[in-house]
């Protein structure tokens, strides 16, 4: 097998898009036609179904420990949110899709970040629910939060170098689509991790010998 064929069969299943390819230069193939989908559905099944997954793996582990720097769930939630945000600010998101090498660390940093975050946050649920539950809603709705600007935003926001006005309808259904794609997720993994720990929590407080408020005598 060539190696350009090689290229064609790994890239899409580790997340990882041809740089130069449609979305930066060519306007007349598919790129406008699910590049951004497929990019979000790639980050929404690494970030919210495998690292959470591979977070709880770990905590099972018996040699598996958080140092003390790493059990931190503000920072945890603080790199998330940053890479998140960051990798696609416009610019930021087309220049590393000119590189592979900027492709690849995107997918890499976010998944190692999703994994670090959840392991923390079922780390802390069985300490402090309140706080597991807080970052889970702050990250929910900052992640909605993108998908609602990718979903309702009257323009395209990554526009390929140089395309026609005619490829931007195809661009703006792929954007839609790819937020779309994020607000469905959004309940589904963070919301619903938030329920389960909170009922967890609750079922705990309620075993508790000493769970109802302190009465005083009368």
């Amino acid at each position: 097998m060539e190696p350009a064929a090689h290229w064609h069969v790994a890239a899409p299943l580790i997340g990882i898009h041809k740089p130069n390819s449609l979305m930066f230069g060519d306007t007349g193939g598919d790129m406008a036609e699910g590049f951004l989908t497929q990019h979000m559905a790639t980050h929404i099944i690494a970030m919210n179904l495998v690292a959470p997954a591979l977070a709880l793996l770990l905590l099972r582990l018996p040699k598996f420990h958080l140092t003390r720097a790493e059990r931190g769930l503000w920072p945890a939630l603080t790199c998330q949110l940053a890479l998140l945000w960051g990798w696609h600010i416009p610019s930021v998101f087309a220049v590393a899709h000119h590189s592979m090498v900027l492709t690849g660390l995107m997918h890499t940093s976010l998944f190692a970040c999703a994994i670090w975050f959840w392991a923390v946050v079922f780390h802390t649920a069985d300490r402090s629910g309140w706080q597991s539950l807080s970052a889970l809603l702050i990250t929910g709705k900052l992640f909605c939060l993108l998908g609602v600007l990718l979903t309702f935003a009257p323009r395209p926001l990554y526009l390929p170098m140089g395309g026609l006005p005619e490829a931007y309808p195809a661009l703006l259904a792929d954007q839609q689509l790819a937020g779309l794609l994020m607000l469905v997720a959004c309940p589904l993994t963070y919301v619903l991790a938030a329920v389960i720990i909170a009922a967890r929590w609750t079922g705990r407080l309620e075993e508790a010998p000493n769970w109802l408020p302190h009465r005083g005598r009368r």
